[in-house]
């Protein structure tokens, strides 16, 4: 089987510890991939893929995934104390509990989520399998497997229909007629 990703974009969050459970719950990982490593420095995390023995180079860098890492204060639903009623003068507005609770963003393109291209299109994998334990955000993909285009959208944590329109681009009959042609300039080496 073979893949490659040819666009990416992602919104995702979801808290640390749901990382880092789902890791440690031994997900089955595509058969390129021999096991994960997770490395957090300061406020980002990498996972990356560690290769099978024999299928790439040990001096390959494989591919990873890059999430940033903030502390988001959490809180439990409000206290009911009538329909939208905000509380009478005099009374103390009672706390609402909450909890400082680490989350895990990837977010941004391809370059930014999904590094190296060694194992690249099996980490896209790994990317879409942490994309449906997400509550939070939106994953869109452009990716060839087996030869064959394919469109990948989760929004939420929930798999939805996609995909690939092609469109014509902008051609020299779109081009403004008063404007410059910066690539066939004689004035520009």
């Amino acid at each position: 089987m073979s893949g490659r990703v040819y666009q990416l974009h992602s919104t995702l969050e979801l808290p640390l510890e749901d990382v880092t459970e789902y890791f440690e719950s031994d997900p089955e990982l595509p058969e390129q991939i021999e096991d994960i490593d997770i490395t957090r420095r300061n406020n980002t995390l990498i996972i990356k893929s560690v290769a099978r023995e024999g299928a790439v180079s040990k001096y390959t860098p494989t591919a990873q995934l890059k999430a940033s890492v903030a502390e988001t204060r959490v809180y439990e639903e409000e206290p009911e104390t009538g329909p939208g009623a905000p509380p009478a003068w005099g009374e103390e507005e009672e706390e609402i509990p909450s909890e400082l609770v680490e989350f895990a963003a990837f977010k941004g393109d391809r370059e930014t989520v999904l590094q190296n291209t060694a194992l690249q299109f099996p980490m896209f994998e790994v990317l879409c399998a942490i994309a449906q334990q997400a509550e939070k955000g939106t994953l869109t993909a452009i990716a060839e497997r087996d030869g064959e285009l394919e469109a990948t959208k989760i929004v939420d944590g929930e798999k939805r229909p996609a995909t690939v329109e092609v469109v014509e681009g902008p051609g020299k009959e779109s081009a403004p007629a008063n404007g410059i042609n910066w690539r066939d300039n004689k004035f520009i080496s």
